[in-house]
Parts: C-alpha cells; sequence; structure tokens
C-alpha cells in the first residue's frame, strides 16, 4: 500500500516537468476507473461532488466535504488532490483551520480559490486573497505533510475577466506561498502564455470544462503543466443520464444505446474486490 507521504512526493515530482492531466472523479467508483485508465494522479470536484449529492455547487457543508474528500482519497493508490472551494472560511484563521483537517484526509494537494461567493463581492481583495493564501501555506508546512497548494484567481468564471488583475493577484498568491497557480476560464493561448510567463517558475494548471479542439501538446508548448477538467466529466455524465431518463419518461429505451456493458464494470473493479471505503 502508497503510503500518504509516498503519494505527496509522488504528486509533486509531476509538477517538475512536463505536462499531465488530472482528472476529477467525484466519487469512488469513478475514481477507481480513472485510476484503472492509467491518470498518475486525480483531484476532486466540488461540483461534481455536489451534484452527486443533489445539491448546487458551494453548498456542501465542510464536514461532509471532508467525508467525501476521505472516501475519494481512500479509493486508489493514487495521489489525489482536493478542490477545497474558498476553504469554507472568509477569515485567513478559518482557513488555517479547515486547511488542517483537508491535510489530515490525506490529500497530496489542495487548492484555495478567491471567490467569496457573496453576489454583490464576488472576489475577495487581492490583499485578502493573498492572505487567505499564505494562512493555508502555513498551516500546511506546520503539518509537515509536503500537501501541494494551489491558489485560484476565479475573476474569469465570476465576471471579473481582467488579465492584468489575473497576473496580479496569482503572482502575489505565488509570492503567499503557492506552489501551482490557477486561473480557471482562461482558454486564449495568449492568455496562458501570459500567465506562465508571470509566475514561472511555478506550475500553472489550466481547466478544460468545455469541448475543445486544443490539444495536450498545444498545451504543453505553452507552458502549462496540470491540466483539470473540473465538474466536465461528472456534467458530461450526468448528460448521458438525463438524455437516457428523459427518453424514459416518453417511453421509449433507446436512450441506454450508450450504457456500458456489466461485465465491463466488473472487470474494471476486480482488482479492488473487499478493498472498501470510509463508511
Amino acid at each position: 500500500m502508497t503510503s500518504t507521504a509516498d503519494k505527496r512526493q509522488a504528486f509533486r515530482r509531476l509538477h517538475e516537468r512536463g505536462c499531465f492531466v488530472i482528472p476529477n472523479p467525484w466519487d469512488a467508483g469513478t475514481a477507481r476507473y480513472l485510476a484503472h485508465l492509467g491518470f498518475s494522479a486525480l483531484a476532486t470536484t466540488s461540483g461534481g461532488a455536489a451534484f452527486s449529492m443533489g445539491l448546487p455547487d458551494g453548498s456542501v457543508p465542510l464536514s461532509r466535504m471532508l467525508t467525501h474528500i476521505a472516501e475519494v482519497v481512500a479509493a486508489t493508490e493514487l495521489p489525489v488532490s482536493a478542490d477545497f472551494e474558498n476553504g469554507h472560511a472568509d477569515e485567513p484563521e478559518g482557513v488555517a483551520e479547515n486547511v488542517r483537517k483537508c491535510v489530515d484526509a490525506g490529500v497530496a494537494g489542495l487548492s484555495i480559490e478567491d471567490f467569496s461567493g457573496k453576489g454583490s463581492d464576488p472576489l475577495y481583495s487581492m490583499a485578502q486573497g493573498a492572505e487567505r493564501v499564505r494562512a493555508a501555506r502555513q498551516a500546511i508546512d506546520q503539518s509537515g505533510g509536503g500537501v501541494l497548494l494551489t491558489a485560484r484567481a476565479e475573476g474569469f468564471l465570476r465576471g471579473h475577466p481582467n488579465l492584468d488583475e489575473i497576473i496580479g493577484r496569482l503572482s502575489a498568491y505565488s509570492d503567499a506561498g503557492a506552489d501551482c497557480l490557477f486561473a480557471p476560464g482562461i482558454t486564449e493561448p495568449d492568455h496562458i502564455r501570459a500567465v506562465v510567463a508571470a509566475v514561472a517558475p511555478k506550475p500553472v494548471n489550466v481547466l478544460m470544462s468545455t469541448a475543445s479542439q486544443i490539444t495536450l501538446p498545444e498545451l504543453a508548448a505553452l507552458g502549462v503543466r496540470r491540466i483539470s477538467l473540473g465538474s466536465a466529466l461528472a456534467r458530461a455524465a450526468w448528460g448521458g443520464f438525463a438524455s437516457a431518463a428523459k427518453r424514459l419518461a416518453e417511453g421509449r429505451f433507446d436512450g441506454l444505446e450508450q450504457a456500458m456493458s456489466g461485465a465491463e464494470l466488473q472487470n474494471a473493479f476486480r482488482a479492488y474486490r473487499g478493498k472498501g471505503v470510509p463508511g
């Protein structure tokens, strides 16, 4: 069995060179299937987890999210990074306390975003965002766990698509101790290239949440180190489910054409026979 320390070291090594995809499962089964396909690391998705619980993204209580994160961590031998949203707290002290709990769940990495969740003021100020990242950094360092910290600048997703501000925020978060930088919503090659240059030599994560013609080698050529999908895989699964369910409601069964065979799933999960996840 791979130790937590070994997972954390392996996860850090992935960020040292090259470019890798870190897909986002939303439960133990999807985590194990992605491991079966040969991916090197996984990341949780707050949206995918929330949808599986019948909740909107951003509304899962801390205790329930920590349980979910621990279940994904326990499901495979792969390193897992946690989408830890805004740290489930506004003030740096609360972020630090909750980050320690996330570290205790066995994660190899975690991300902290600067989205406040407040409709009138959706982003923390740059200064407060940096203080929150610094608090997360200190909590990780005090744990001695070697967890990789990713800082997210959410402007492009939250109605503030100002590239200069995004770069300023990511630079401040880098100075505050983030190991990896992430601005979800940035898709233009020139924007990606500018972000990579601004925070170099630290690695940059890019989100691919919709169908795109851009390829992994092209993103690598732009200097991207890590590619995540957020809730995209969960939404793809929901798309297939919803299409089949709507046809079923109409008395039709042709929506089951794309269903995987039970035999294929049995084969994918056979190696985990008798290996449960925390209840």
